[in-house]
């Protein structure tokens, strides 16, 4: 079966502050505050707020995305959205799209639908902010 996906938003991401805590067991790793964001979609549509940060290690090549926030959507509601990637660093950091895996958790009945649905997300980034498109499976 071929997987069919609808378009879910796009986030456009200013990164903050940027923490550099070096080489360690399981490579370079950074944590970078999301400063502001925004979320537009048909069926999404808000700001990051709050506390929101990418926790980036990079071993060799390959770039690992950790990133936990909440969206506040523009009718109020709050929705906790957290997704982990990939990304090949090897000929530099944002020379080439990467890919994550978002999940949502809300206990808003308006979004309760985003509670069963695993994105998928390509994103791309100028080492200043980060914009993705995220998408949801067909059902």
């Amino acid at each position: 079966m071929a997987l069919e996906l609808d378009p879910l938003c796009v986030v456009d991401i200013v990164l903050g502050d940027t923490v550099w805590v070096g080489d360690g067991p399981a490579g370079t790793r950074v944590v970078a505050e999301v400063g502001s964001g925004t979320v537009t979609g048909e069926r999404l549509n808000g700001t990051m707020a709050g506390a929101a940060a990418d926790w980036l290690v990079v071993n060799g090549t390959v770039g690992t995305v950790d990133v936990r926030g909440t969206i506040r959507t523009d009718d109020d509601a709050v929705i906790f959205v957290q997704y982990r990637g990939r990304m090949d660093v090897a000929a530099g950091f944002g020379s080439v799209p990467f890919h994550v895996a978002p999940v949502f958790e809300t206990s808003d009945e308006r979004y309760a639908w985003l509670n069963a649905v695993q994105a998928i997300g390509v994103g791309t980034t100028d080492g200043q902010g980060v914009r993705y498109e995220w998408y949801a499976p067909r059902t």
